[in-house]
């Protein structure tokens, strides 16, 4: 009977098992610094675009008035 030598990436002093960790949570690492690029660049352009005068934090219709009109 011959033995058959079937290569694998198990029990090869660590490495192998770092790597299969490492490269998972780099991936993950590497789109979120990504997606954090893309959203800040939109919220400069959103913040860019928007007229200085323009007060959406106000709060209420244009024609309330501050106290809540009762």
């Amino acid at each position: 009977m011959m033995a058959r030598v079937v290569p694998t990436l198990a029990h090869q002093g660590g490495w192998d098992e770092l790597l299969m960790v490492l490269v998972p949570i780099l991936i993950f690492a590497l789109l979120l610094v990504i997606a954090n690029r893309r959203a800040n660049t939109m919220a400069e352009k959103s913040t860019d675009s928007e007229p200085a005068g323009d007060d959406k934090d106000a709060g209420g219709s244009p024609g309330a008035s501050p106290g809540g009109g009762r």
